[in-house]
């Protein structure tokens, strides 16, 4: 399944403006079976998810960290 996710996140990246949403559910998807795989449901993992947006932050303002330099 890591391999699809790869194969999966590289179509997204690839993809133009029209195809990406489509490209992005199939990333999606892959990562729903993975977290099935460790025995999180999609609910398990969205809180997972929003738990660590509220200690670190998300990407709602497009803004990534990269380190000091």
């Amino acid at each position: 399944m890591r391999d699809k996710l790869r194969e999966e996140v590289a179509e997204f990246l690839e993809a133009d403006e029209d195809s990406a949403p489509e490209e992005l559910a199939d990333v999606l998807e892959v990562v729903r079976a993975l977290a099935a795989d460790l025995g999180v449901d999609a609910d398990q993992l969205e809180k997972i998810r929003e738990a660590k947006a509220g200690e670190r932050g998300g990407f709602a303002e497009r803004i990534v960290w990269t380190g000091n330099r």
